[in-house]
């Protein structure tokens, strides 16, 4: 899910063309922290600027923006009965389940 309206390294539908893209654990100030790293370079994930990125869904515009929180800026359950409409295998919808906690919508 998109931050704001910017694209979110940890969604699952932003890709790595290079398969570099990686989530690890990090400690930040005191409190763990799922982080995206990228092998390629050794270092955090550069997003939506890496010439490599790209969304499963083709919903990354080329200013780093979401074309699902552009579209449904307006609530958060249209974004959901959207994905809800198109074709997700279980195993993203397991994964939304448990990053977002609402079992009841991806079920």
């Amino acid at each position: 899910m998109p931050i704001g309206d910017k694209c979110n390294q940890l969604c699952p539908f932003f890709k790595c063309s290079k398969n570099a893209l990686v989530a690890v654990n990090r400690v930040v100030k005191g409190h763990v922290q799922k982080v995206a790293m990228c092998r390629w370079i050794g270092d955090v994930c550069l997003g939506y600027k890496c010439q490599f990125a790209f969304c499963d869904r083709k919903a990354l515009l080329p200013d780093g923006r979401c074309a699902f929180s552009v579209k449904f800026k307006e609530s958060e359950e249209e974004y959901i009965k959207e994905l809800d409409k198109s074709d997700i295998d279980s195993k993203v919808k397991s994964i939304l389940a448990k990053r977002t906690g609402r079992k009841d919508y991806y079920e």
